[in-house]
């Protein structure tokens, strides 16, 4: 399913008492998704189940920050993020995010485990200030080149502020 969806102005913000889970297989395909996944995406069940995860991916999210998330999980550790999604119907809604890699009894990874909550706004507005930086540099450099410029982009920051991704992320 390909997502053709035009982004709206409109948002939805989470409730203090939500948590957005899913889960997915190894490729990033949806094998759960819970009720309050489903509110937020717009997408029913059926539609969710099997579908790749970036079919709530917002234009706005740099495509660096997936490659850190997808570079974190698939060697084995979480990632925090914060994270603008699109729904069915363009809405957006911005999310706190806990991904980890789910593993078998021998240590393989199976896939992977996310549970998402409403974020600080102080996190929202210095996201969303980061991710128009990233995307700028993305556009600039093209298909080619948009993950290793938006990627310098972020680890200037980082550098000149002295933290790591993570660190960053949970202080915001």
């Amino acid at each position: 399913m390909k997502n053709k969806i035009t982004p709206t102005s409109v948002e939805k913000v989470m409730r203090e008492d939500d948590f957005i889970v899913s889960m997915t297989d190894l490729t990033g395909r949806i094998t759960y998704g819970n009720r309050i996944f489903i509110e937020f995406s717009g997408y029913s069940e059926s539609e969710l189940l099997g579908a790749q995860h970036n079919i709530i991916r917002h234009p706005d999210m740099p495509r660096a920050v997936f490659k850190l998330l997808w570079d974190k999980i698939s060697a084995g550790e979480e990632c925090f993020a914060y994270v603008k999604n699109m729904a069915k119907d363009g809405s957006f809604y911005w999310v706190f995010t806990n991904v980890t890699p789910t593993f078998d009894p021998t240590g393989n990874i199976t896939g992977y485990f996310s549970v998402r909550r409403k974020p600080k706004a102080s996190g929202v507005q210095v996201a969303t200030e980061v991710y128009r930086m990233m995307l700028d540099a993305e556009r600039k450099a093209g298909p080619v080149n948009a993950i290793a410029a938006s990627t310098k982009i972020l680890t200037d920051i980082l550098k000149e502020k002295g933290l790591s991704y993570d660190e960053l992320v949970l202080a915001i």
